[in-house]
């Protein structure tokens, strides 16, 4: 593609996590002798504009809401030479022990430092094509994740964890890019021939992605993504992702993401003609999107 790609983003997404932790008070919080951390509940990513190899980029960051336990945070992530924002990442956080997971109240020294780095979540950040609420059922998953196709499968390695044991965003994010191919490279073939004008190369780019993490892979632990088409319009598909133990079908968490076919040349969406449609069609399956 010639651009960053999601892994890239949520690991500056966690890295922009800890600078922020400092500020709120918890200097310490992804260290090893840590006594409170921060593990991600949600992750809500907006993909703005292209980051290359080279490109300059800084982080901002604010506190959208603190409540009892936990925190919405949003951090941008922007092109020094233009201030314009590459991509954007409203994070759900709890404040937990860092061994056992377990939530627990704020110190007072995070509520004050928080009031001081309140923001709100600007439109271009803000939720457009993927909701707020919960993943489709999780009764489900069994019956659900049985018929999709699974497009990676893989053992989780010590270069793959945190300090904490637990598998890193940027691995979930990226083993999920790492099989995308295996599901879409057909739709986005048919969608390129389909075109008024096919392009000579294609490739894929995501402009919106949200991940709900509901348990944490550690060192040893089995993860296959199993995945299918959730719907598309006249420009995108909407991908559904369940992450799951393979061995039990347990959830590790459920993803969705809104994506189109690229021309690698013009760097331009390639709409879906109305020749590409039915083929999508067949493809979709329901209760892969997360709901209001």
């Amino acid at each position: 593609m010639g651009h960053m790609n999601v892994r890239f983003y949520l690991a500056r997404a966690m890295e922009g996590l800890a600078a922020l932790a400092a500020r709120l008070g918890m200097p310490d919080a992804f260290a090893p002798h840590a006594e409170s951390t921060l593990i991600v509940q949600d992750h809500h990513l907006r993909f703005l504009r292209e980051a290359r190899a080279g490109d300059p980029l800084h982080m901002t960051g604010g506190v959208v809401q603190l409540d009892e336990t936990g925190a919405t945070l949003l951090l941008v992530l922007v092109h020094s030479r233009t201030g314009a924002p590459a991509a954007t990442m409203i994070t759900r956080v709890l404040h937990a022990r860092p061994r056992d997971g377990r939530g627990f109240g704020w110190p007072r020294r995070t509520a004050a430092a928080a009031a001081g780095l309140a923001v709100e979540i600007p439109d271009y950040a803000a939720p457009r094509s993927i909701c707020g609420g919960g993943a489709a059922p999780l009764a489900a998953l069994a019956a659900g994740a049985a018929g999709l196709t699974e497009i990676a499968r893989g053992v989780i390695m010590p270069a793959h964890v945190d300090i904490f044991g637990r598998m890193r965003p940027d691995e979930f994010i990226g083993r999920v890019s790492d099989g995308v191919p295996a599901l879409l490279r057909g739709i986005r073939e048919a969608v390129a021939a389909a075109a008024p004008e096919p392009p000579q190369r294609v490739g894929g780019a995501v402009l919106e992605y949200r991940l709900s993490y509901l348990d944490w892979p550690r060192c040893g632990d089995h993860v296959a993504i199993r995945s299918g088409l959730a719907g598309h319009d006249d420009k995108t598909q909407r991908v559904g992702h369940w992450i799951v133990d393979p061995l039990d079908g347990a959830a590790w968490a459920f993803a969705e993401a809104v994506a189109v076919s690229f021309d690698l040349d013009t760097r331009k969406i390639i709409p879906i003609a109305e020749a590409a449609r039915p083929l999508l069609d067949a493809h979709v399956r329901p209760n892969l999107r997360f709901t209001a």
